[in-house]
Order: structure tokens, then sequence, then C-alpha cells
């Protein structure tokens, strides 16, 4: 088998359980797609997935966030988000303020420029992933999301049953 071919799905055999199967499916198409979507932020921006990450929560909150929300939202260490937020403000990507009422905390949140930049790069990312995604029928997209979220809520309250 070629390297291309083999992934976690090759590992299941046919006698394993259905469950194990679709579990090792579903990891595959997410490596996949996240493959995709690093290939084209290195390759089209020169950035990098956490990057795109942290500039995506910032877009959702034009007020800024705090380091410490940052990483909980990412669910990445605070030293990771120090290391990310530090890069982007020497690029003039965004900013950190000091939080006024905690001397401790900064805020981070996206510059004018950040904010074009990030802009263009989610247009892209969207039509990456919806390429990915083209040769499944509309109809077979919104199943397939439908069967997600009923599987969402079962793993969600912990029925392993």
């Amino acid at each position: 088998m070629s390297a291309s071919r083999v992934d976690r799905e090759t590992r299941a055999r046919s006698d394993d359980h259905l469950a194990l199967r679709v579990w090792l499916r579903l990891l595959t198409c997410t490596q996949l797609i996240e493959r995709r979507v690093r290939q084209g932020l290195r390759v089209g921006f020169g950035t990098t997935l956490p990057r795109f990450d942290l500039m995506s929560q910032l877009e959702r909150h034009p007020e800024g966030l705090k380091m410490n929300e940052l990483s909980r939202r990412m669910m990445v260490s605070g030293g990771n988000i120090t290391g990310i937020t530090d890069q982007l403000v020497k690029e003039g990507l965004v900013e950190r303020k000091a939080e006024p009422a905690d001397r401790r905390a900064f805020r981070v949140r996206l510059t004018r420029e950040g904010g074009k930049a990030f802009a263009e790069m989610a247009r892209e990312h969207e039509a990456w992933v919806a390429g990915l995604f083209s040769g499944l029928k509309l109809k077979d997209q919104r199943e397939l999301f439908r069967l997600l979220a009923k599987f969402k809520q079962q793993a969600m309250r912990g029925d392993m049953s």
C-alpha cells in the first residue's frame, strides 16, 4: 500500500466493530481536511493553523479577548497563546493592551490590517473546505450534518451504552 493510501482507517479490519470503523473513518476525514487547510494556509498565506485559529477567535470578538480567554477557547496553554500573539503583534496583525481592571491581564484584538488579512484567509479557508465536500450532493451534506449532530448530542451525554 502506498504512503498516500495509509491512514488511520486502514488499521481497521472488515470484522472490527462497525462503531470502531466509523470512528476511524471520521478521524481520517478530519485529518484529511486539516491537512488541506494547513497546506493552504502555509502555501497561500505563509501562516499556520494555530495563528489562523487565534485570529478567528479575535474576529468573532471585535472588543478583543483576554489572553486566558484565548487559551481556554483554543484549548491550548497560555504559553502557546503568548508565543503566537507575540508573532502576530510583531507583524502588526494583532494588538495587545493592558486590561484596566486587572493590571496583570492583557486584552488582544485584531488590528485593521489583521482584520483584512484574516478576512482574505477566511474566504480561502471556506473555499477549501467547500471544495472538499463538493463531491457530496447538498442533501447528502445535510444528512451527514444531521447525523453528526445526533451523534454529538449522545457523545456529550457520555452515553457509552
